[in-house]
């Protein structure tokens, strides 16, 4: 037989020194023992292959060590150390309680507790999973972990301390474990691969560490399996290929075409991914963990958080300051939309091939006469992020749903004679119900004259000019007329079919001085309404005079239950409204019954 040792057992820690990522923990083990301050039970809760078992070793060895050192750690040669690191101690006892959870194990367990130890001070009984034990099993073993003779010392490891009754919690000391960093873990596997005589990428232990999500067992584990199969060189490609990983590449490449709106691009990289056999819903966790990290990259306090190697922290900080704050925000509610609705899904790659055309139309949305995705307007593309933007004073502050607008040079404005002409008011955002006011105003002025190119000036002199009419636009509506524009709005918009016909079905009805409701019959109609409110509104308006109309839509609920209608009535009816039918029936001496 082979004398290969796994990694994941050559290299556990037999002292509190080597415990790996644990230092708080086990410095305050190590000053209970120093102390003499040793409790009759403890209980070591955390995830898997975090140290919880080993811990329980170490210190039952510390504990009965016959010449500690001097940082009070066991000395690993005397009598005692030699037993317990060989297995055959009489002083350690460990049950596994995912196999032996019946109250006959339990009381097998507590008769032996009556035995004093033969070498050394304390009998150290290690109970590993003790959440799988009976309700009746830990009842059995109440009395003993309550009251165990002086040299008795119980240690309970868990995985779920929730399953754990609390009369036995209360009778215990509870150390909970932490995960390990990815930090950590690279730098053990650096010295296990340097134990080894393997070479090793920090960017593969990178990806190896985070594959193990926290284990430092399964990390060894890992590590073992990508070293064989890489003859003792690994590095980043081997241990992509071996683990079945995505590469963070495909994910800098997806965003770059997010950010430029090339959703060709974006399908193509998707399918490159799916052609190499990745799930797509690991594509989907995949894509919002780099969203994430970028996120976090965005921010210095936050890009500490990043556990990747100090290289690719370069790279994505770059990525990072190119997007604006609020786009990831909204890229991370589609994902975590598509997500959830994943598993209903009937074609699920046509679900993701959606995500990625919504992500790529965040910054870069449809123009009309395509409706923009959720009705939402579009992510503006500022500076770096971290850059403050603060507003003038008495100016209003900008909306969190987009970044403030680059300063840029602004003329002293026209005075009010250089310009007689006067341009409609500008159009008000999709679902705006209430009035324009000046402020509305003037924000729609300054918006649309950066997409038109025009000066400045001429934009205050048109506003100035727009809030002077508007002041005195209040005219009364009579219904007959605002019946009439509405009608008007219906013939010179046929190519809204949904609008249409919702508007024809359903015509405003008078709810106090200028306020109008629409009941609809139907969502969709409801939506286009939403859609096309300031278009609407603006025609309104002007058709009647009065810019303090405002309407609201609402889906009609009818609370009738129609039940279908007898046979024998149907015909009834048939015959009742068709003459010629009844002359028939006559002649052929046809009864209805």
């Amino acid at each position: 037989m082979s004398d290969y040792i796994v990694s994941a057992r050559k290299y556990r820690p037999s002292t509190f020194r080597s415990v790996v990522g644990q230092k708080s923990l086990t410095t305050t083990l190590k000053n209970a023992i120093d102390n003499k301050r040793l409790a009759q039970a403890y209980l070591f809760c955390g995830p898997r292959g975090v140290g919880k078992t080993s811990c329980a070793r170490i210190f039952a060895k510390t504990i009965n060590c016959l010449h500690p050192t001097e940082d009070g750690e066991a000395c690993g040669e005397c009598e005692s150390c030699r037993g317990i690191d060989q297995g055959n101690s009489f002083n350690v006892v460990e049950l596994d309680a995912a196999s032996n959870n019946s109250v006959d194990d339990i009381r097998k367990l507590t008769d032996e507790v009556n035995v004093p130890p033969q070498v050394g001070k304390f009998r150290v009984f290690i109970i590993d999973e003790v959440h799988m034990l009976s309700t009746s099993a830990f009842n059995a073993f109440l009395k003993t972990l309550e009251e165990p003779p002086k040299y008795a010392v119980f240690i309970l490891a868990t995985t779920e301390k929730h399953k754990v009754i609390p009369t036995i919690l209360s009778r215990c000391q509870i150390y909970d474990f932490k995960r390990i960093t990815t930090a950590d873990m690279v730098e053990h596997l650096q010295y296990v691969a340097g134990e080894e005589g393997i070479k090793a990428s920090v960017e593969a232990l990178n990806v190896i560490a985070r594959k193990a999500d926290g284990a430092m067992r399964d990390a060894l584990s890992i590590f073992d399996q990508v070293a064989a199969s890489s003859m003792g060189d690994i590095t980043y490609q081997s241990a992509l290929a071996n683990l079945n990983v995505l590469d963070y590449d495909y994910f800098f490449r997806l965003v770059e075409a997010f950010r430029a709106g090339d959703v060709g691009q974006a399908l193509l990289i998707f399918n490159e991914i799916v052609d190499r056999g990745f799930d797509t819903l690991f594509f989907i966790n995949g894509l919002a963990s780099h969203i994430r990290d970028l996120m976090v990259a965005a921010d210095q306090r936050t890009a500490k958080l990043l556990e990747v190697a100090e290289e690719v922290v370069e790279k994505y900080t770059a990525q990072a300051q190119s997007l604006p704050l609020q786009w990831y925000f909204a890229a991370l509610k589609l994902i975590n939309d598509a997500d959830m609705n994943y598993r209903t899904a009937t074609n699920k790659r046509m679900l993701v091939e959606l995500l990625l055309i919504r992500l790529c139309q965040l910054l870069n949305p449809l123009q009309p006469p395509f409706d923009r995705i959720d009705n939402e307007p579009p992510l503006s593309m500022p500076g770096p992020i971290n850059q403050t933007y603060q507003p003038e004073r008495g100016a209003p502050a900008p909306s969190p749903a987009t970044e403030p607008q680059s300063s840029a040079p602004q003329e002293n404005p026209a005075p009010k004679a250089e310009t007689d002409r006067k341009e409609p008011a500008p159009e008000p955002q999709a679902q705006t119900v209430r009035p324009v006011t000046a402020a509305t105003t003037k924000e729609k002025h300054v918006a649309k004259g950066t997409k038109r190119a025009k000066r400045l000036s001429d934009l205050e002199a048109e506003y100035d000019n727009s809030v002077a009419e508007r002041k005195e636009r209040r005219n009364r509506v009579e219904k007959e007329a605002l019946d009439g524009a509405w009608a008007e709005f219906i013939a010179e918009n046929p190519e809204k079919q949904i609008l249409v016909g919702a508007m024809k079905a359903a015509y405003p009805q008078p709810v106090r001085e200028e306020e109008y409701l629409v009941k609809v019959q139907h969502p969709a109609q409801e939506q286009a309404f939403s859609t096309y409110m300031g278009k609407l509104l603006e025609y309104l308006r002007n058709k009647l005079e009065n810019d303090y109309i405002s309407i609201k839509v609402e889906i009609q609920d009818s609370g009738e239950i129609k039940k279908p209608m007898p046979t024998k009535q149907f015909f009834q009816d048939i015959l009742a409204s068709n003459p010629s039918i009844a002359e028939m029936a006559r002649n052929l001496d046809v009864e209805i019954i």
